[in-house]
């Protein structure tokens, strides 16, 4: 290669990460307002907060676990609102048919008398959409969400039906009531990029909320980013960099969670671990987390500070494992511990 052709393509490279750096400023803006729109109405809770909208800048789905009145809902809708997202609930129930989230033919007829199926799209078709009580529901009709977790689109009568694109499925779930049930099949818990888990707020918190929300006037979210912008900010994540040492440490943790590959302790434990798709969702959180802090490359602590949320709904422990007390949390913290 010449020595203009060398100068050419430094200058290109620098052009390139100039262009990028710009992108990300920008982006950052647009999370900050972000972070205060959704801070108006949500208290406490950052690190859901924080890992809500790392799902969603991931482009991913997300399944929030916790106990009744945590703000699941208020959650879901709030970020709806402030994303500029079109936004959809539905409510999950034993009788909940696979038909009543996908949509479905009628047949109607003309004036000239000719008979026609019609689609009528069901509540799927959105942007954002909150499956309340996922778990409430039969394993026939949760299977009905499982192409378009994956796919972006549904096929009803052999036809096939894209949905709208960005595409977010936030799903809730109760850890408390298990009667009348239906656990997540597995092939479904993988194709959540996240679990995350709510816990109770802090006594300050607390506190805010008692005096904000029990007035004649509830702050409301107020929109402050479109769904063209998040898709440009999501094309920029995909974009950063990752260092040979986050991957290296991505591989390291994922593997090591999988029994039967010489990890001694992983196999008294483990019975099963996370596939390729765990890698994947550890990249892409990694580099949001990392925008998210400000930040334009990945680091090793993202990968400690994603362990638990990406890898705890992708793993089963052995009988032994869980009649010794331990938790699918206790393994991966012992797995992030040995990065160190």
């Amino acid at each position: 290669m010449s020595i203009i052709a060398r100068g050419r393509e430094a200058g290109t490279k620098q052009a390139d990460e100039g262009q990028m750096v710009a992108e990300a400023e920008a982006a950052l803006e647009d999370i900050a307002r972000v972070k205060e729109g959704v801070g108006r109405v949500i208290f406490g809770q950052e690190a859901v907060v924080e890992r809500s909208m790392v799902a969603i800048l991931a482009g991913g789905h997300a399944l929030l676990v916790g106990v009744p009145g945590l703000a699941k809902t208020k959650l879901v809708e709030t970020l709806g609102v402030v994303l500029g997202l079109d936004a959809k609930r539905i409510q999950f129930t034993p009788d909940l048919m696979p038909s009543d989230i996908l949509g479905s033919e009628v047949m109607e007829q003309e004036e000239s008398g000719r008979r026609a199926f019609r689609f009528i799209p069901g509540p799927i078709f959105a942007q954002l959409l909150m499956a309340d009580e996922i778990n409430r529901a039969s394993p026939r009709t949760q299977s009905a969400l499982l192409q378009s977790m994956q796919e972006y689109h549904v096929t009803v009568a052999g036809q096939r039906y894209d949905l709208p694109a960005p595409f977010h499925v936030l799903a809730t779930q109760n850890p408390l009531e298990q009667e009348g049930t239906y656990p997540l099949p597995e092939a479904q818990l993988d194709r959540f990029l996240m679990q995350i888990d709510i816990l109770y707020p802090e006594l300050d918190a607390e506190r805010r909320i008692l005096l904000e929300t029990t007035g004649t006037e509830e702050a409301r979210a107020a929109n402050v980013l479109t769904p063209a912008r998040l898709q440009e900010v999501q094309e920029l994540i995909r974009r950063m960099p990752v260092p040979e040492s986050v991957v290296e440490a991505i591989l390291a943790l994922v593997r090591s969670a999988r029994p039967g590959l010489g990890f001694p302790e992983t196999d008294r434990h483990v019975a099963w671990g996370p596939g390729p798709r765990a890698s994947q969702a550890l990249t892409l959180c990694a580099r949001a987390r990392a925008l998210y802090d400000g930040r334009l490359a990945p680091s090793v602590d993202d990968v400690r500070a994603l362990a638990e949320p990406v890898l705890q709904h992708r793993m089963a422990l052995t009988f032994a494992a869980r009649a010794e007390g331990m938790s699918v949390r206790d393994v991966v913290a012992r797995l992030v511990k040995a990065l160190d």
